[in-house]
């Protein structure tokens, strides 16, 4: 879709107005991540989200999905296991270790299939 230009003029010259969709969200430690892969493994997609004034909109997208997607892993799992608030208490040790291990493996399947974009084994 072509829009319609809008010109400023500079001394003699008119130059397109031409701006960045406003985004406020921040892109986060995911959209950083996605960021870099994109750039260095698919730099075509990387300059046409960048050209369209899409990437920022994009990266906080991915961000908010993956950040999402990393705390319902981590829920599931603690169910799974039977990681409660009762372990908490009762040994704070095993608690903290079984907390860990659960954050590291959501976080390497929030990587994999999300930031890396790998198929999931």
């Amino acid at each position: 879709m072509m829009q319609e230009l809008n010109y400023i003029r500079c001394g003699d010259y008119y130059i397109p107005d031409i701006r960045l969709p406003e985004e406020t969200r921040p892109i986060g430690r995911w959209g950083r991540m996605h960021r870099d892969y994109i750039k260095e493994h698919n730099p075509i997609r990387f300059n046409a989200l960048c050209l369209n004034g899409e990437l920022w909109s994009y990266l906080a997208d991915l961000n908010e999905q993956a950040q999402s997607r990393l705390e319902l892993i981590i829920e599931q799992m603690k169910a799974a296991e039977g990681v409660t608030e009762s372990t908490k208490q009762h040994d704070q040790m095993a608690w903290v270790g079984a907390m860990n291990s659960i954050r590291n493996r959501a976080e390497e399947i929030v990587l994999r299939e999300m930031i890396y974009e790998e198929d999931a084994v």
